[in-house]
């Protein structure tokens, strides 16, 4: 297959680019405006420029394609509280202009395989957990709400024959591909093991360190993406939670930080945050569906693979 990849210089699609590749179908990188780093080069594997929400820009590098793995977004909760409008435009409106460059491509197929990355944070407070596919939505912020509309947008898309949709939700994503981590210091493995490296002080707590909440390795959801395009089928949509199926409390990822790194990481607790004191998903959807497992998704694999990651590369 030939495949587009949105988000492609990001943490996730490095993964996703990986798998593709290793798995013999070529690749086309999208390149936004705001994306960072390079990708190794490798046959295959072609670069292309676009703003996700230029669908003019967007037409041109779907040639040819078989498919699309739509990782593109913005991510992080606390700014798109601060800059709701931005978040949509770009998570949405991105999403809108996709489906409609498709629309407008000349594809291999006249009905592609879309997989699109979404997240558990739309259950915001489930009623149980862990929580399936088919609980209530319940978006707490304009990040998580944004993904629900795209989700929404996929699978109408989906009903009315233009795609097969693949709608993966994902945990919080961990681990390194390729010696690259995750960069993002809002998240709490990457801040922990900055603070275990030397580069801060501490790491900011709500509460006791005692809310939990799912991770899995960065390489487990590429796998499950590329599975994922593989088996969608055009004119149907399918929602899949993709994580570890298990929670790891604060205090858990810190101490499990400290043991691999062997140096003490220091705490400054704040009072506790309006949060679910639990998320976890329910992700036997996924393994049946896919016939996948999340087999790096140990936590210490996770943070071992970080740490070695920012060594590698002095972050």
């Amino acid at each position: 297959m030939k495949v587009l990849v949105t988000g492609a210089f990001g943490f996730v699609g490095r993964g996703v680019v990986r798998q593709l590749l290793g798995g013999g179908h070529d690749v086309v990188a999208v390149r936004s405006p705001w994306s960072g780093g390079e990708l190794p080069a490798a046959a295959g594997l072609t670069v292309g420029r676009a703003d996700l929400r230029d669908r003019a820009a967007l037409v041109p590098l779907l040639a040819g394609v078989d498919g699309v793995c739509h990782l593109g977004a913005r991510t992080r909760v606390r700014e798109s509280v601060e800059d709701p409008v931005g978040y949509w435009d770009t998570n949405v409106g991105g999403t809108i202009a996709l489906l409609d460059a498709l629309r407008r491509a000349d594809l291999v197929v006249d009905v592609p395989p879309v997989v699109y990355a979404s997240t558990t944070a739309v259950y915001g407070l489930a009623d149980g957990y862990p929580v399936g596919e088919d609980a209530a939505l319940r978006p707490a912020n304009p990040y998580s709400a944004s993904k629900a509309a795209g989700e929404a947008l996929v699978r109408f898309a989906a009903s009315a024959g233009a795609i097969g949709g693949m709608v993966l939700r994902f945990a919080n994503a961990a681990g390194a591909v390729d010696g690259h981590g995750d960069r993002d210091l809002s998240r709490i493995i990457p801040k922990t093991l900055a603070v275990a490296a030397g580069r801060f002080s501490h790491v900011d707590v709500n509460g006791d360190g005692s809310v939990r909440r799912e991770y899995v390795h960065v390489l487990d959801l590429a796998d499950a993406s590329v599975r994922a395009l593989l088996v969608a089928r055009a004119g149907e949509a399918m929602t899949l939670n993709v994580g570890s199926g298990h929670a790891a409390s604060v205090r858990e990822v810190v101490a499990t930080a400290e043991d691999v790194t062997g140096r003490e990481v220091a705490l400054i607790h704040h009072p506790p945050a309006d949060e679910p004191p639990v998320v976890f998903s329910d992700n036997t959807r996924a393994t049946a569906r896919l016939d996948w497992r999340p087999g790096r998704s140990d936590l210490t694999r996770m943070i071992t693979d970080a740490w070695q990651a920012g060594l590698r590369t002095g972050e």
